[in-house]
């Protein structure tokens, strides 16, 4: 009991102990005290000749001893009565504190705040390791014969990948309200840290070997000069994709409608930007790898190999996107017809029965349903009719999208109409993350992680229109991200692999440290001093 009282109280513990020590002596003494007098015989001074009134009493009444044990033992028993009170009073008290023996504390753990703010940032910088390590990785790859050697680097990425999945799971469920109590809300946030921090811990264990197996320190004679090698290969390859794609884009913008080519707008000028950079940079690596400064060279290839692989993404982009129109033009007249099959079976199932689909739903939201469908198929058969271009992933998204309330599963391409355009919204998403990196925040983040977990297969169709919507969410929170923070300044955190990470529209990029295969503490080893 003692231990469980603030310091402060010590003083008056001790006085309480000393009082209870005295009444308790007291107590004894009361007790003690008749039967000695009984036990001497009621002498006291003047001799035993000369007996005490008390002694006389006594011998002329025994039943006046029981009368004198009676104040005593009523002593001991209200002694015991405030003892106990004084205990419960006591043990009441301590129930109510938060820590034992004082006032509340707060807790040892960051506040919540603080621990959420924590939280978010470390998924971004998650993100970023696990994209900047893929990137390196490919480099690597294409430049070692032997696949073993890349594949304890390849599996540390695969693991890191799934933390910060797990990571980005948990984010959406927590911003989803789930779990409710702030204790466990709480520890959900310290879970999403220590995800992120253990994918850092696998990619940081690995930087090491990566760089032994990479060689760069070797010079040109060594891995570095296989690496130059590797990224002047890919830049000539990229140059020729961007005139390619130029072309592919404007014959896109001829044959359908403007809001089909809309997400690659403005990619191929992009691209040239980065390969513009990217050129200075193998320049500059090239000479500082000639003057034997290793480490410099080492920093400006990755700065190149950076660039590139964002050319890579921008090229990649429009080349994707004229397949999945292509795709998507062949596939509207099947998904129209299967959409049609939907909803005649719709309308033709009895008021209350049919298909289990149906069964749930009142006989008059049904014909609401279908009536609302119908209409929306006429819509786009119209539009196919009208001679005009057209956007044909926006109307498979308009077929999927109207005929799914009233779809009982009779028409197979339905579902595959909605994957193409989940994957699509996705892998466009995906590009815009990876080439604004500093700019784009944890939010959309969390909903394209969302959205990939939802389109891994096998999904329903529920879910690839969910993935779809997420998807889509997405790019608008990252373009609202983008718009707000304009052209950000380069930091060493911000900075991602070799370009400053405000890489945004078309303007000349600058670099710092370079980011490279790794985690936290390992990413910016490379670079030397930063350019201006």
């Amino acid at each position: 009991m003692i231990r469980g009282r603030p310091r402060r109280g010590g003083s008056h513990i001790r006085a309480r102990v000393v009082h209870a020590l005295v009444g308790g002596l007291i107590g004894v003494a009361w007790l003690v005290l008749p039967a000695v007098t009984v036990l001497g015989g009621g002498a006291v001074a003047g001799g035993a000749d000369r007996p005490v009134a008390g002694a006389v009493a006594q011998r002329e009444g025994e039943g006046t001893s029981d009368f004198d044990l009676v104040l005593p033992v009523l002593a001991v028993v209200a002694a015991a009565v405030v003892g106990g009170y004084g205990f419960l009073r006591r043990r009441r008290r301590a129930r109510g504190r938060t820590t034992p023996g004082a006032a509340p504390v707060e807790a040892t753990g960051p506040p919540a705040g603080k621990l959420d703010e924590r939280a978010r940032a470390l998924l971004v910088e998650a993100d970023d390791w696990v994209r900047v390590s893929t990137e390196e990785l490919g480099f690597v790859a294409e430049k070692v014969e032997d696949a073993e050697l890349v594949e304890p680097f390849a599996r540390a990425l695969r693991e890191a990948r799934a933390e910060l999945a797990v990571a980005f799971r948990m984010r959406w469920q927590y911003e989803g309200g789930v779990p409710e109590e702030d204790a466990a809300r709480q520890h959900a946030l310290a879970g999403i840290v220590g995800r992120c921090e253990e994918a850092g811990r696998l990619l940081d264990a690995q930087a090491a070997a990566f760089d032994q197996v990479r060689g760069l320190e070797e010079g040109l004679g060594g891995g570095l000069g296989r690496a130059l090698a590797v990224a002047e290969v890919r830049f000539r390859e990229l140059t020729g994709r961007t005139g390619r794609a130029g072309a592919a884009l404007r014959e896109l913008g001829e044959r359908y409608a403007p809001s089909a080519t809309t997400a690659v707008a403005g990619h191929v000028e992009q691209a040239k930007d980065r390969l513009v950079f990217a050129t200075t940079r193998l320049n500059q690596a090239r000479q500082a790898a000639d003057s034997g400064d290793h480490e410099r060279a080492a920093g400006r290839l990755r700065a190149a190999e950076g660039a590139i692989s964002q050319a890579a993404v921008f090229i990649d982009g429009v080349e994707r996107l004229a397949d999945v129109l292509a795709r998507a033009a062949t596939m509207v007249p099947a998904a129209l017809t299967g959409g049609e099959a939907e909803i005649a079976g719709a309308r033709g199932s009895p008021p209350g029965a049919g298909a289990p689909s149906y069964s749930s739903i009142p006989p008059g939201e049904l014909r609401a349903r279908v009536t609302h469908a119908d209409l929306a198929l006429a819509g786009v058969r119209e539009e196919l009719t009208s001679g005009r271009p057209y956007d044909p992933l926006d109307l498979l998204r308009r077929i999927v999208r109207t005929v799914s309330p009233v779809a009982a599963g009779r028409a197979g391409v339905l579902p595959a109409a909605a994957r193409l355009c989940a994957r699509a919204a996705v892998a466009g998403t995906d590009d815009v993350v990876a080439t604004h990196r500093a700019a784009v925040g944890s939010e959309p983040r969390t909903h394209l992680a969302e959205a990939r977990r939802l389109l891994a297969p096998p999904a329903p169709l529920a879910d690839l229109l969910s993935a779809d919507t997420l998807a889509r969410q997405a790019q608008d929170l990252a373009e609202q991200n983008i718009r707000l923070h304009g052209h950000p300044t380069a930091t060493p955190a911000e900075t991602t692999h070799g370009l400053t990470g405000a890489l945004l529209g078309g303007i000349q990029p600058t670099t710092g440290s370079p980011a490279s295969y790794g985690g936290p503490h390992t990413r910016h080893r490379r670079g030397g001093t930063p350019d201006t």
